[in-house]
């Protein structure tokens, strides 16, 4: 798994290459919190480059996004492969975390988000 980060203003992006299960979930937990810090605000996770993810990946993103909404923020997905998208389905994530086609449809969301509370 690869991890990069974009800081746009208003908004973190951060692009995720490759499986998220659990031999590289303290991995991501680490990134997630070094990027964050401090934590919260308008995050999009870029995953058009994650064919699979386990349930491991999946706790990681929803602390992230509980993270987020405790702070006045929002944890958004871009770019759902149809593994992860099926995962998401069927735990119910899909109600509870904002799932965008595009990393720029996100971004925008963010954005448009963070003027309308701030």
């Amino acid at each position: 798994m690869t991890l990069a980060c974009e800081r746009l203003p208003g908004v973190t992006v951060i692009a995720v290459a490759g499986e998220m299960d659990a031999t590289n979930r303290a991995q991501l937990e680490d990134y997630v919190r070094d990027v964050l810090e401090p934590p919260g605000g308008q995050v999009v996770f870029d995953l058009s480059r994650v064919p699979f993810m386990d349930s491991s990946g999946l706790h990681v993103l929803l602390m992230c996004a509980t993270t987020c909404l405790r702070s006045g923020g929002t944890a958004r997905l871009a770019g759902v492969q149809p593994l992860p998208a099926r995962l998401f389905e069927v735990t119910g994530v899909l109600s509870h975390v904002p799932v965008h086609e595009t990393v720029d449809d996100a971004v925008a969301a963010a954005l448009e988000s963070a003027e309308r509370s701030g």
